[in-house]
């Protein structure tokens, strides 16, 4: 077996910890990987896994020569798509994950505006309200909302959203409109079970009141809708309600007590290696999303 192919066994291991694993993502018996990585270690001169019952994990020098085999390989990939021209002319899926609302209303539309660019391209979404693994789930580009752990992936920030308080200028007419915090207590509130669970809602200076809701929803739209019937006040993320915001169906109260912004950013795992469809995206969306003034 070849160095190189050899190379690409023993990161796929280390990457699923598992060699039975890593063998079925490449299509080969577990055996073969095993064997591969023998060789690997023969050539090398010194043991790259610690094998348990349980568990497989680099040891030291195993753990460098991971670091250094990926970059090999992603370089060799490079030169291979820089010959073949992929990194010049966006080709292939594009697949882009967001959360659920927020990819429906500002993700989307630049989805099908870069497709529109590029007719021979295509393209897959995930919009959905849970964490995506971008690596397993073969993601190029993800829109996330909040503060981002580190995790070697280029990030670049587009915007922030607000934690909002909002209601219909109908209920606010009838039932008044609160001026701190603590006069929630005094309104009817419909809240989303799917972004906050917790029934204490916190504000700046460490403000906290805990709330409870006549009416739980699972879904944000449900609650949206509700706040715009006049029922009652909600909270929400303010890019979900920026188009009731501009037709003044809806109201922001409570500004000045909100916590600090989250910020937005588009991230992708690839960095400078990126393909041509990804680069070319990414600037697409960072540019979009930035002159979006729901977002800044």
């Amino acid at each position: 077996m070849d160095r190189w192919q050899a190379m690409r066994i023993f990161v796929k291991v280390v990457e699923t910890e598992n060699f039975a694993e890593a063998a079925r993502h490449m299509h080969m018996s577990a055996p073969a990987v095993t064997r591969a990585v023998a060789s690997l270690e023969d050539l090398i001169g010194t043991r790259l896994f610690v094998r348990t019952t349980r568990s497989v994990k680099t040891t030291e020098a195993g753990a460098r020569y991971f670091k250094d085999c990926r970059q090999i390989l992603s370089d060799i990939a490079e030169a291979e798509a820089a010959a073949g021209g992929s990194y010049a002319t966006p080709t292939g899926t594009l697949a882009v994950t967001a959360s659920a609302l927020f990819g429906q209303m500002y993700a989307l539309p630049i989805v099908t505006e870069f497709l529109n660019s590029y007719p021979t391209m295509r393209a897959r979404t995930l919009f959905i309200d849970r964490p995506v693994n971008i690596v397993d789930e073969g993601i190029d580009v993800a829109v996330r909302i909040g503060h981002l752990p580190d995790s070697g992936f280029t990030a670049v920030k587009v915007g922030t959203v607000r934690r909002v308080i909002c209601g219909s200028p109908a209920y606010f007419e009838r039932h008044g409109v609160p001026m701190t915090p603590a006069d929630l207590k005094h309104h009817r509130i419909a809240a989303s079970t799917s972004a906050w669970a917790s029934p204490e809602w916190r504000f700046a200076g460490d403000q906290r009141v805990t709330i409870d809701s006549v009416l739980q929803c699972n879904t944000n739209e449900a609650v949206i809708a509700t706040a715009e019937s006049g029922w009652g006040l909600t909270r929400v993320l303010h890019y979900q309600i920026g188009p009731a915001l501009l037709e003044g169906a809806l109201q922001i109260v409570l500004g000045d007590h909100e916590e600090p912004p989250l910020p937005i950013h588009v991230l992708y795992p690839e960095g400078r290696h990126a393909p041509a469809k990804v680069r070319v995206f990414v600037d697409l969306a960072v540019a979009r999303l930035r002159e979006n003034r729901l977002l800044n």
